[in-house]
């Protein structure tokens, strides 16, 4: 919905004066973007009053005032829900908040004293932070616009390990004996986009990540929409330049063209009016789990991951890019749940985070965008302990899972590097999923928030 013209000249003016930034939260799902975003926006209403942020120096000198919600500034999107989230965090016992199944906005007013007055320097200087949330699953379809239907096609099929490949056999079974120049039937076309779909949901139950399109797995007002039913064609060997010359009613040229309407009227329009107006970003992922399932899924999250980020913006910020054509001109990469494993494997995790993203890195660091790599837990779930084991104290977690049961766990080493097979046939990683802890301030407990908080827009604060 457009904004009014007041609103749109308010936002310019602020964008103008570098007062005024977008913050993207990018994560696939399970990553801890609503935990992230819950966290982010208490910490900063906290300022000054209970929050622990000892890393961001505005808040450490006393000069971070506090936040204040405002309208956000497109009235046609839900506001991000907050409240209950923190109602839920509060609970007895306490319960994440409820992941996002649609899009959602927040716009945040910072005020703070500047660290230099003069006579140009104002007593109190502001910064409008605006946040943006959405399903992970939705965020798997932005690689989509890299592709055509021919080249997507084998795209999915290069991935196909055994494991993956045994949660869609019955698609498989099927889809295998198609006929790409043959009649399109549409009830055919529409059992097997439902058994796709399935073997989409088997595979994000079971860990994997790279799960396309993603609208499959939570389809929204979509759902039963023509526009659902298509499909990958595996084991084309056909020239594309054939199959393009094929009648509309066959079977290619059907799906080819229910994958361009897609692309075009689903995928490109969530890019267009989100993604392409971010000034920063942080990229949140669930390193540990998916070293918790296994060498196929930790490889599948490194493809997804990688595929992702070569869909943003990055360089670096004008004036009038700032004003008409926003590029993300600071980037964090953040493995998450850091209190799932103790203090001591922390530097391992980060280390992994790297080696994982290697690529898309260097060629940030090429292009001189700062980045910066860490772990954090936006929300804890988990106290670290010593205990004595064999007559040595050895590093412990204290929490209590899901089911309510409270444990003393030791998970296990985290690996520096990627992991090779010797690691994968001989590792004795694993964690069980935490209750939030009780909150015993306004303040929710946190690991590492205030450096993401720092490096993210600690230079708009001095």
């Amino acid at each position: 919905m457009r904004q009014p013209l007041s609103r749109e000249l308010s936002n310019m003016l602020e964008r103008s004066r570098d007062r005024q930034l977008r913050l993207a939260v990018t994560g696939l799902s399970q990553a801890g973007k609503t935990a992230f975003l819950t966290s982010l926006v208490n910490q900063l209403r906290q300022a000054g009053v209970e929050a622990q942020l000892d890393l961001l120096p505005v808040a450490r000198e006393g000069r971070l005032l506090g936040a204040q919600r405002l309208n956000q500034p497109d009235l046609g999107v839900p506001r991000f829900p907050y409240d209950p989230g923190m109602a839920s965090l509060r609970d007895t016992p306490p319960r994440w908040p409820e992941p996002t199944r649609g899009i959602s906005e927040l716009r945040l007013q910072l005020r703070y004293r500047p660290a230099q007055q003069g006579w140009f320097t104002p007593d109190i200087a502001h910064l409008t932070l605006d946040l943006f949330d959405y399903p992970g699953e939705w965020l798997l379809d932005l690689p989509l616009l890299q592709h055509d239907f021919y080249s997507w096609s084998q795209s999915q099929a290069q991935h196909e390990g055994p494991h993956r490949r045994a949660l869609f056999s019955e698609w498989l079974a099927e889809a295998e004996q198609l006929d790409p120049t043959a009649e399109a039937d549409e009830a055919q076309l529409a059992t097997l986009a439902e058994a796709y779909a399935l073997g989409l949901r088997r595979a994000k139950q079971a860990g994997f990540s790279d799960l396309q399109p993603g609208r499959f797995l939570l389809p929204g007002e979509l759902d039963g929409a023509p526009m659902l039913q298509f499909f990958p064609l595996p084991g084309l060997d056909t020239p594309k330049e054939t199959l393009d010359a094929l009648p509309e009613s066959s079977l290619y040229a059907t799906l080819a063209a229910r994958f361009r309407y897609y692309q075009q009227q689903v995928v490109r329009p969530f890019y267009r009016d989100h993604f392409r107006r971010f000034d920063r970003q942080i990229v949140l992922v669930d390193v540990l789990g998916a070293l918790n399932a296994g060498p196929e899924r930790f490889e599948d999250l490194s493809r997804a991951l990688q595929q992702l980020m070569k869909s943003f913006d990055y360089g670096k910020r004008s004036l009038l890019t700032r004003l008409f054509a926003p590029k993300i001109d600071r980037l964090a990469i953040a493995a998450t749940k850091a209190d799932h494993v103790t203090p001591d494997q922390h530097t391992h995790v980060v280390q992994l985070l790297e080696a994982l993203l290697a690529e898309p890195l260097k060629d940030l660091r090429f292009a001189d965008i700062p980045v910066k790599a860490l772990s954090l837990a936006a929300i804890r779930a988990t106290e670290a302990r010593e205990v004595l084991h064999d007559g040595k104290r050895t590093p412990a977690l204290k929490g209590t899972t899901l089911e309510g049961e409270d444990v003393l766990v030791y998970p296990g080493d985290v690996p520096s590097r990627l992991p090779k097979v010797d690691f994968w046939q001989q590792q004795g990683f694993d964690f069980p999923s935490f209750r939030p802890m009780p909150a015993d301030s306004e303040a929710l407990p946190h690991i590492r928030m205030d450096a993401a908080i720092d490096w993210l827009i600690g230079d708009k604060l001095t």
